[in-house]
């Protein structure tokens, strides 16, 4: 039976976390005299710490336990946070499958836990059998598999990726950043299933919240138990809050907008495989689009030079660029450079 008791830095079990005046008093009325706060102004009060009101309404919209959630500063804080939570710095490994978001490695370079890379096959999938020594190696404690994938920008076989998790015995956090575009369900409807799952999505992405920096994780509340612990106590500001909130109550634009870039991309996509440099436009599950042409670092420069910046990601695939899908009138003027480079 999975514990991730036995799996949490031994430092980090017996750690008593800070405790802050909102612990001990959670009303929201009365006259507050206990936080050191200016009595003065309309931003003075600490924000909840817990961040309640917010969770409620993911909860009901994800259809998951309030307790299952744990909202970040960011999905990065979450990646930093599940380093810290498992991973003896200089002893222990986490594991990834390249080329995918760099996070991963830098925030295990920060916490001294050396990355295991498994290039994906040329599918941009997850090739299974280099992975099988890793899974018994007890100095592994983490997974992590990005799915839609970045750069990539496609979705993991489902199937091997649930093979992975109930054949490891570590940690896999899966981020499904871009699960918004795809049209797939969430790997958090595994949760039960799997107690070693965590799944990471963002507001950043499909909420176009990019600029309050909250992301979400969904695991079981014993392993959220940690990452509560962990946190700083106040770590999601009041005025972001508020910010996921209101847009969490108009969920139609959401739906519309990602409507509107899925719509979009198809368009792009179709456009840029009628380019003479393009080599290959990969499927995309996500909002963005990879595609291999001529003279990458040529293209990026060109389009720099007309106000249009996209990402050279040829340090990671050999001569591909990655573009987000923009609005109509973006995608227009992107197209209309582009058809002017000759090469």
């Amino acid at each position: 039976m999975f514990d991730p008791d036995k799996l949490v830095r031994e430092n980090v079990r017996d750690l008593i976390p800070y405790s802050c005046a909102r612990d001990e008093f959670e009303g929201k009325e009365g006259i507050f005299m206990d936080a050191n706060e200016n009595p003065y102004g309309s931003l003075n009060r600490y924000p909840d710490p817990y961040q309640k009101d917010l969770k409620a309404e993911v909860s009901r919209i994800k259809d998951i336990p309030a307790e299952n959630i744990f909202l970040g500063n960011g999905s990065d804080e979450i990646i930093d946070l599940t380093f810290r939570i498992f991973c003896n710095p200089g002893i222990d490994k986490a594991l990834t499958f390249s080329p995918t978001y760099g996070m991963y490695e830098v925030s295990a370079s920060v916490n001294n836990v050396r990355m295991i890379r498994i290039p994906l096959d040329n599918n941009f999938q997850i090739n299974p059998d280099p992975l099988s020594p890793y899974l018994n190696d007890r100095q592994v404690k983490l997974i992590f598999i990005c799915s839609p994938n970045n750069p990539t920008g496609n979705c993991m076989n489902s199937e091997i990726v649930e093979r992975i998790i109930s054949s490891f015995n570590g940690i896999v956090l899966i981020d499904e950043a871009y699960i918004d575009f795809s049209g797939r369900p969430s790997m958090a409807g595994k949760l039960v299933k799997y107690p070693n799952l965590i799944v990471m999505q963002t507001f950043s992405k499909a909420y176009g919240m990019a600029a309050a920096r909250v992301g979400m994780a969904f695991a079981s509340s014993d392993i959220l138990l940690y990452y509560n612990k962990m946190k700083p106590p106040y770590n999601i500001s009041t005025i972001n809050q508020k910010a996921i909130l209101k847009k969490l109550r108009d969920p139609g634009s959401v739906a519309e907008q990602v409507k509107r870039i899925r719509e979009q991309k198809e368009l792009l996509s179709s456009e840029l495989k009628k380019l003479a440099f393009t080599e290959e436009v990969f499927p995309s599950d996500s909002n963005f689009i990879l595609a291999r042409v001529k003279d990458a670092g040529f293209i990026y420069n060109y389009l720099v030079g007309r106000g249009i910046i996209v990402r050279n990601r040829s340090s990671v695939v050999n001569n591909c660029i990655r573009i987000t899908v923009g609005k109509k009138s973006e995608n227009r003027k992107l197209l209309n450079a582009l058809k002017t480079i000759k090469i």
